[in-house]
């Protein structure tokens, strides 16, 4: 048998009837101890069908225009709630390039690829009918001399076709029983300028096949504000011989390999237009155009997008005046971004399907995926839970919104009492005084207060009946055990739990408890209920699970002082379930 049953034995008339739900499992209790939770109209809030029927009359009558001025469906509407974003403002895609440490990473030029130069040095081995070993240095033509055979050219050959040449040339004197070995010993560094919109303009050292990344970093890296990303050229004898975009390296790790030479200049030119790009993005970032505009689909392939992303703000201004439109992600591909504009990616779409937690007395699992409009009644008709043990009628639900509500409304109370308290003028020496020892009371219970977390329980049960509110994603909805026991806390000498007994009052409770504590308030004494509604102990009926919660009194002579802390302590206890000492 399940709760909303079990709560038809005592009070219900008829169970309603429930829409299908989601569910991630079934279950399969046996009916000997398991009951299915349904509402009936006894617990439901009063509203009849004709009731709801009324609530939509007044639009068929033609009494109120409700026809909305864009239409949902066409995407090209959304809300444009903050400033537009300067590009200026927003750090350069790639601005963290020159924070690797190139400069302490000088490479040696010793690769495959790289080609002989003047001033570099070749070791030459051979051994068996011709005996040789020396260290031959590349003159100025760019020979090196081979005893026997005479000068031989290799500028501008590669490693291995430095090999074969010096290989052909001995044994085309020495064609039997010849071995020979090559190997590059060492190549002339070279003195490069780096020039433009760099950090430090300068002459800086390298070697031939060092990376354009190394030079640009002993140079302090592009300027953020006006150094372009996307326009660095390789000068030598006023000719253009490479053009880097540095986003190819940053996107796809690829970037032009040039070997310098001594007096070549590396020429970082200003920065072209540029656009930002922010909102459910990884990182918000100033991207560099080439020409003056470029295409939806090339700025998504720039920018790094968080996963669920599915609309985009465009913002900017046009000849004909400024534009703001909103975009499905799949039709901004074709959009055209122009310089100037601002583009903001957001997850825009909500889940039709939300994720609802159970906790406490019941059979079955402890998640439900239900649909996005599902209410409390839905899912307590397909809960089950063991009959004779599970308190029904104490339902509540634990709500993240109502948890941040009550932390907010707590946090503005204890702000108000500061200000109003701790900023009042004193007329007299006396009360100056009093108005010291106020102001420390005051500083440490709203040090304490301020470390409380509330609970966010909603309560939704409360004299037999059950609200059928809508649920939320993230619910918890907490079906308690019967329990026999009383918690007695707060104000007391001896805080303890003891076992319900009928016909017992809350000062017995209290006296069985050691009695009220000095600073106790008997005329304040809380009873919370296992649904987490708190009431006044004076004209309540003990339960089974209840909580007497006795208040500590305002220690402060000042009426207005105390009226305001103890309404700030019932605000506390109701929120957190905490007495806050004084």
């Amino acid at each position: 048998m399940n709760v909303l049953k079990m709560l038809n034995r005592a009070s219900f008339k008829r169970t309603i009837a429930v829409a299908s739900l989601a569910l991630v499992s079934t279950f399969t209790a046996s009916s000997t101890l398991a009951q299915s939770l349904s509402l009936s109209d006894s617990i439901l809030p009063e509203q009849s069908g004709q009731q709801r029927g009324q609530q939509g009359a007044g639009a068929q009558q033609g009494e109120v225009n409700d026809t909305p001025r864009a239409d949902w469906r066409s995407g090209t509407y959304g809300p444009v709630s903050l400033p537009p974003q300067d590009p200026d403002a927003l750090p350069p895609f790639g601005a963290n390039l020159f924070t690797g440490g190139f400069r302490g990473a000088m490479g040696d030029g010793l690769n495959p690829d790289y080609k002989i130069k003047p001033g570099d040095q070749v070791t030459v081995r051979a051994w068996g009918a011709f005996e040789f070993d020396r260290v031959l240095p590349v003159d100025a033509q760019g020979n090196i001399f081979i005893p026997g055979s005479g000068p031989l050219n290799v500028e501008g050959q590669s490693s291995q076709q430095v090999d074969n040449s010096v290989r052909s040339a001995i044994t085309s004197v020495y064609p039997d029983n010849v071995e020979v070995y090559t190997n590059l010993q060492g190549v002339q560094p070279v003195a490069v300028y780096v020039t433009g919109y760099v950090e430090n303009p300068g002459r800086y050292a390298g070697t031939p096949n060092d990376s354009l990344l190394y030079f640009l970093d002993q140079a302090g890296g592009i300027d953020q504000d006006l150094g372009s990303y996307r326009q660095v050229r390789v000068v030598r004898n006023d000719t253009t011989v490479a053009t880097v975009d540095l986003y190819d390296f940053l996107l796809n790790g690829s970037i032009a390999r040039p070997q310098f030479q001594d007096g070549d200049t590396i020429v970082v030119e200003e920065r072209g237009p540029a656009i930002a790009v922010g909102g459910d993005v990884h990182r918000e970032h100033r991207y560099e155009l080439i020409g003056n505009q470029l295409s939806g689909a090339e700025l998504v392939n720039l920018a790094r997008l968080k996963s669920g992303v599915s609309h985009v703000l465009l913002r900017g201004d046009r000849e004909d005046g400024p534009i703001a439109q909103y975009f499905p992600i799949d039709m901004f591909a074709g959009q055209t971004i122009r310089s100037g504009d601002e583009v903001l990616f957001s997850s825009d779409k909500r889940s039709e399907t939300i994720v609802v937690e159970v906790e406490g007395s019941y059979y079955g699992p402890s998640r439900y995926a239900l649909p996005r409009d599902a209410r409390l009644s839905e899912l307590l008709d397909a809960i089950a839970v063991p009959e004779n043990m599970t308190a029904v009628e104490s339902i509540s639900i634990k709500r993240e919104s109502v948890k941040e509500q009550q932390a907010q409304s707590l946090e503005d109370s204890l702000r108000r009492l500061e200000t109003t308290y701790l900023g009042a003028p004193s007329n007299t020496n006396e009360e100056a005084q009093i108005r010291v020892q106020e102001a420390q009371l005051i500083q440490d219970f709203i040090a304490r207060a301020s470390e409380l977390e509330p609970s966010g329980r909603l309560v939704v049960a409360y004299d037999g009946r059950i609200s059928d509110i809508r649920l939320q994603d993230g619910d918890v909805v907490t079906i308690p055990e019967v329990s026999d026991s009383m918690l007695i806390s707060g104000e007391v000498l001896v805080p303890q739990a003891a076992v319900y007994r009928p016909g017992m009052s809350v000062i017995d409770y209290i006296e069985g408890a050691g009695g009220f504590t000095e600073r106790a308030d008997d005329d304040h004494i809380l009873v919370v209920r296992q649904n987490g509604a708190v009431e006044n102990a004076r004209n309540v009926n003990l339960r089974p699970g209840d909580e007497i919660l006795v208040m500590p009194a305002a220690p402060t002579h000042n009426l207005q002082l105390a009226s305001t802390l103890t309404q700030i302590l019932y605000q506390v206890a109701v929120a957190t379930k905490v007495a806050v000492d004084l």
